[in-house]
């Protein structure tokens, strides 16, 4: 008797307002439309996936002092957008981007609550945290956090959240909550009954070592991203073995990386479609706005089609505001200088490569067939696909490659839960104490 395959876990992330969205497709639509959203939800679930996913922006960021272009079509708030999502879908999870830093852990519950109530059990929080001051001015407290306290602050604040949700007994029963630590002393009663869930599901994006932890220790998900089989498998065995102190098993906590892809009728059509969306998505001019980001100072009277400056990059910059930095500035220069050197490429053409996501690239065949081999080899749990169209970027993948995926035994055929932890696998919380 053979054994089930390890079954695949999909999401879609809608691609919202950045680099990955290629704008000048004359099937781009609005960012902000509720059409848009609803489109890719309802194709996400007529997919089968678990869930529909939401980044959130505080702030809108700035370039040289100037708000940066991409920004002017606005950022709308996630859990508003699931919340009408609720109203037109039935078994997708509904995940939003919410800051720990900037909001409070009574608030945040009580409106996740009322999502998962709303949506029959479907909700999701991506915990993401921020040190930034720029977005700090937005709020009343502003940019106090120290970057050394963002995790303490994030895993007290959905510590706090679940001793809220779990006030409430199963039978419908409230009881008064006292949370005392070093962020949060709070008491009192919660106003949402318990929700379908038990608790809504926990996403951790981030790839570093304190990440890393904290989605050992809290996380039902964590959202990461890397570039090869290898790497992959590197990162899923080191965050599965960090369960075990927290008294977790390898199944309780998803890795699912943010990937691309791109399907062709052949390999070159593929390739050839791949190579036109990467020229569409890095154009001369965000080229150059990409390496201004990295060195930190003005550099419009570079030519894209020319070489990488030759000055070092200012680590100490704030050209750009209200973006995530990834790494040290004259470590990343040094890399691309490399990349550029050694494949004699222009400041566009290393922009491309060396900003490029992890992609599948193929025949749908293909593409169906190195997923699975990914989940198969303990690469992944599954994938949180990133389209490159709004809002139909993802209609090709839910009618090409589902379908092989299901054929193939790896992916489901129905829904079997109503929930999002059922989706996934994921237990639902018992009340504690």
């Amino acid at each position: 008797m053979t054994s089930r395959p390890k079954q695949m876990h999909l999401a879609a992330h809608f691609p919202g307002v950045n680099n990955t969205t290629v704008w000048t497709d004359p099937r781009s639509r609005s960012q902000i439309d509720f059409s848009s959203f609803e489109h890719l939800a309802r194709t996400a679930e007529r997919g089968l996936f678990d869930f529909f996913f939401l980044a959130e922006g505080l702030r809108l960021r700035e370039h040289n002092g100037r708000i940066h272009d991409l920004d002017v079509v606005g950022r709308p708030e996630s859990i508003t957008v699931l919340n009408a999502l609720a109203a037109v879908t039935e078994r997708l999870g509904l995940a939003a981007t919410v800051n720990a830093t900037f909001n409070e852990p009574y608030e945040l519950a009580r409106r996740f609550a009322s999502l998962d109530h709303l949506s029959g059990g479907r909700a999701a929080w991506n915990v993401v945290t921020s040190s930034d001051a720029f977005t700090g001015e937005n709020f009343r407290r502003g940019g106090f956090l120290d970057r050394a306290d963002r995790y303490t602050r994030a895993a007290e604040f959905v510590a706090a959240a679940r001793e809220l949700w779990d006030s409430w007994t199963p039978d419908g029963t409230p009881r008064p909550f006292v949370h005392t630590g070093r962020h949060f002393t709070i008491d009192g009663e919660f106003g949402v009954p318990r929700s379908p869930q038990g608790h809504p599901v926990v996403i951790q994006a981030g790839d570093s070592d304190e990440g890393r932890e904290f989605a050992a220790s809290t996380a039902d998900i964590i959202f990461t991203r890397h570039g090869s089989l290898e790497a992959g498998r590197a990162f899923y065995a080191d965050v599965k073995r960090r369960l075990a102190r927290y008294g977790r098993t390898p199944g309780e906590l998803k890795i699912m990386p943010g990937v691309t892809l791109v399907l062709g009728d052949t390999p070159a059509d593929a390739r050839e479609k791949a190579a036109e969306i990467r020229r569409q998505q890095v154009s001369p001019q965000t080229a150059i706005l990409t390496l201004e980001q990295i060195w930190g100072v003005d550099l419009s009277g570079y030519d894209p089609d020319g070489p990488l400056p030759d000055i070092d990059p200012d680590p100490e910059s704030q050209l750009a505001q209200g973006r995530v930095r990834h790494g040290d500035p004259l470590a990343v220069a040094a890399k691309w200088r490399a990349l550029s050197e050694e494949k004699g490429l222009s400041i566009r053409q290393t922009v491309i490569e060396a900003t490029g996501r992890q992609s599948f690239i193929g025949t749908p065949e293909a593409v169906a067939a190195e997923l699975a081999e990914f989940v198969a080899a303990d690469a992944a749990d599954g994938f949180i696909l990133v389209p490159h169209l709004t809002p139909g970027g993802l209609d090709d993948f839910v009618d090409r490659v589902v379908p092989l995926l299901q054929e193939r035994g790896v992916f489901r055929t129905a829904y079997t839960g109503p929930t999002l932890r059922d989706h996934l696998g994921l237990p639902h919380p018992g009340e504690r104490g």
